[in-house]
């Protein structure tokens, strides 16, 4: 890409190859990898960029399938000037570079129940766009607001009402850039809220694939309307129950499965592609609606161009 880049004080690297930045070690390189140094160098530069290239914010990476071509875009990766953690009453304010895992014990030591977090792979950025949930809660019944770059430059203030959350995902408007977020919690005793979140974590070890490359659940649970995040919307049908039936438990493509572990956790059992991880992913949505008639809905997000 030889189109001159804006002036920044943070990091700007052309051909970064985002496979060493995703949890799935898969992914072909971005234009360029951009690193702000704070709000600042974000707006100035989202100022500058002309408006006809592509940005992609990127958190950790956890919950991502970059494809083997790579992204044409600006990729936006939030660093340690998006990661403070500032708590004040019930209210937690967090950069969005912050660890969920982080947030949930930093707000425990408060006496504040953000303990859903705790288990949650990824950043604050993340798990507000995608709504993230566990144990029955969600981002959502604590969101208050959260501020964001335009692609013009210009810091803004988004309510729940803005960004319109449903299920495993929000309304934030495309080329906005998170950078921080409030949330209010209920009030709980430290101890009891560090001890709730063992138990989770214990859970966890023993459910999950945590010593595996995965990037989290694959795919959203079966809901009654399609995820549509209605009040009567149910969720009680779990993905890794229809991935079971048919027969797709331990699948394999390549260099990834499906976790013999956890059903719907993919894997990169070594050397996968993104077209292995993307292609087993498909292979197992046509499974499950020729057994069961129910169509899968990718909750990994999947970017970026296939090899040409």
């Amino acid at each position: 890409m030889s189109r001159a880049m804006p002036e920044v004080r943070g990091t700007l690297r052309a051909g970064k190859l985002l496979s060493e930045l995703t949890w799935l070690r898969v992914g072909g390189p971005a234009d360029w990898l951009f690193g702000p140094a704070d709000v600042a160098d974000l707006a100035a530069f989202l100022a500058a960029l002309d408006p006809a290239v592509a940005v992609f914010p990127m958190g950790v990476g956890s919950n991502l399938i970059v494809r083997d071509g790579g992204l044409r875009a600006v990729v936006i990766k939030m660093g340690r000037g998006f990661n403070q953690i500032e708590i004040e009453g019930n209210r937690v304010r967090a950069g969005v570079a912050a660890l969920d895992a982080h947030v949930a014990r930093k707000a425990a030591d408060a006496g504040v129940d953000l303990t859903f977090l705790r288990t949650i792979p990824g950043a604050i950025g993340g798990a507000v766009k995608m709504n993230a949930g566990c144990y029955g809660r969600y981002i959502a019944d604590v969101f208050v607001s959260a501020k964001a770059v335009t692609r013009e430059g210009a810091l803004v203030t988004l309510g729940p009402e803005d960004l319109k959350f449903e299920y495993r995902q929000s309304a934030l408007p495309e080329g906005m850039v998170l950078v921080e977020a409030t949330f209010e919690g209920p009030k709980g005793e430290a101890e009891a809220l560090h001890a709730r979140m063992a138990e989770q974590l214990k859970r966890r070890d023993e459910t999950q694939p945590t010593k595996e490359r995965s990037a989290g659940s694959t795919f959203r649970n079966p809901a009654g309307y399609s995820s549509t995040g209605r009040a009567d919307d149910s969720h009680e049908l779990k993905a890794w129950k229809v991935i079971d039936e048919a027969g797709m438990r331990g699948a394999r493509l390549g260099g990834a499965q499906m976790s013999e572990m956890h059903s719907n956790f993919m894997i990169n059992a070594g050397g996968a592609t993104a077209a292995d991880l993307e292609g087993l992913g498909e292979e197992v949505r046509k499974k499950v609606y020729e057994n069961s008639g129910i169509t899968l809905e990718w909750e990994i997000m999947r970017v970026g161009e296939p090899t040409p």
